[in-house]
């Protein structure tokens, strides 16, 4: 088996059978909105429980009402987040995970973790690539 073709032994039989290669299937759409830039930082903010939408604005660096919201629909619409709106003025809402958010943030924040630990050597690669590229 050439390397072009190895699938990792710890994937579902559906992706060893090329279903999530397609375009249609519909576990692309979930995978866009939890590994999205913001969606993964969403996620791993929600894990240290509930925040109103500024909270997660400030916590979340960078990231534009407009994208903080698209992002939040999405991963609202595919039921890892749970939007509470209190009808009271000024409005509150308030996001919190629900009980398969927590199982997807989990897997998340290890992925997340990975990374940061990892970070140095990455940078160092980085470096190396981009002196390359210069010479």
């Amino acid at each position: 088996m050439s390397r072009q073709d190895y699938v990792p032994h710890l994937v579902s039989e559906k992706i060893r059978r090329g279903e999530l290669m397609h375009a249609d299937c519909p576990s692309r759409e979930v995978l866009k909105h939890m590994t999205s830039r913001w969606g993964v930082l969403v996620l791993v903010v929600l894990l240290g429980g509930t925040h109103r939408f500024s909270e997660l604005r400030r916590k979340i660096g960078g990231v534009s009402e407009k994208m903080l919201s698209q992002t939040l629909q999405g991963l609202e619409g595919d039921g890892l987040v749970n939007r509470l709106s209190r009808p009271i003025v000024p409005p509150y809402v308030e996001y919190t995970l629900t009980p398969l958010g927590e199982a997807a943030a989990a897997k998340v924040e290890a992925m997340v973790d990975w990374i940061e630990n990892n970070l140095p050597e990455i940078m160092q690669f980085r470096s190396e690539n981009a002196d390359a590229e210069k010479s």
